[in-house]
């Protein structure tokens, strides 16, 4: 007997199921959240949050990959680094996160 697994990865705020889901944390009085989110709403919740974080102090050190979704939101796009990996001769998948190896070396390129 096979079994066949589906994963469908859908956007918390819409609904809508795309590949192009991710998973994003924030905290607020102390309570961890999660939320899934196409990069367009995760742009929509980072920008309702921009004046509060401008104007809030750290209380700590993001971790590696907290770091990562941060730089993420003022460099290209998942789609534009996978775009521009292909047209420079790097292999890369059409799903998942985006190796830290490209987004260096599109850094270093641009």
């Amino acid at each position: 007997m096979a079994q066949k697994i589906v994963t469908v990865y859908t956007d918390d705020l819409t609904g809508a199921e795309t590949d192009e889901v991710r998973t994003h944390t924030f905290s607020l009085d102390g309570v961890s959240y999660e939320i899934d989110l196409v990069s367009d709403n995760y742009d929509k919740l980072f920008e309702a949050l921009a004046p509060f974080i401008e104007k809030g102090r750290k209380t700590g050190r993001a971790s590696g990959a907290a770091r990562a979704r941060k730089a993420s939101v003022d460099g290209p796009s998942s789609e534009e680094l996978r775009t521009w990996a292909r047209a420079n001769n790097f292999e890369v998948n059409d799903r998942g996160r985006v190796p830290a190896s490209i987004h260096e070396a599109y850094r270093k390129a641009h």
